[in-house]
């Protein structure tokens, strides 16, 4: 894992996503960033997923798998994106703003788990691990934070393999390829109650 970001870079990239999830919710394009004005962490290229609740459920998640664009740029354009064009969801609304949370996952390079596949489940280390799997164009992941539903590694596993539109026995007969990552994650403090 590269240096966790500082607090001051954590409050960036959450402030970045507020505002680019307020442009989506407006239907507004999303502006150009100045990259440039933020800390040499928040230049470099960083991979990120962004994921909107509303009430505890998810409201949109969407995120990247390979570091194209730097941080900064990588989370204004997935937080715009989990807003407004999860198929899961219709697009954000004005009226929810005040309502949706915002938490970043910056992810680690994913890494292949070169093992035969009936030790994969073991390998896993629950709450820790992203995983990929991938098969030709065909792919899925699950961020760590999935781990707090699905605590059995092969159900894990065979979730992501539905998600990923394979078989579920794919990743048992070693016809997909998988992959782990780590994240650092955080999210906005809940709003304060009206008085």
């Amino acid at each position: 894992m590269p240096r966790m970001l500082a607090s001051a870079e954590r409050l960036t990239l959450l402030h970045l996503a507020r505002l680019s999830v307020t442009h989506a919710a407006n239907a507004q394009p999303l502006p150009p960033l100045p990259t440039q004005e933020y800390s040499a962490a928040l230049q470099a290229a960083g991979i990120s997923f962004v994921t909107l609740t509303r009430g505890g459920a998810l409201r949109g998640c969407i995120g990247g798998l390979e570091a194209r664009l730097p941080l900064a740029e990588d989370v204004w354009q997935h937080a715009y994106a989990a807003a407004r064009e999860d198929p899961r969801f219709e697009p954000i609304t004005p009226p929810e703003l005040t309502e949706v949370r915002i938490e970043i996952s910056r992810l680690t390079p994913a890494r292949p788990l070169e093992l035969p596949p009936e030790q994969i489940p073991a390998a896993l280390r629950p709450g820790s691990d992203g995983v990929i799997l991938r098969r030709g164009l065909q792919r899925a992941t699950f961020l760590p934070q999935v781990w707090e539903k699905v605590r059995d590694p092969e159900l894990f596993l065979d979730m992501l393999a539905d998600k990923a539109g394979l078989p579920r026995q794919a990743w048992r007969q070693g016809e997909v390829e998988v992959l782990v990552y780590q994240v650092e994650s955080f999210e906005e403090e809940p709003l304060a109650s009206a008085p």
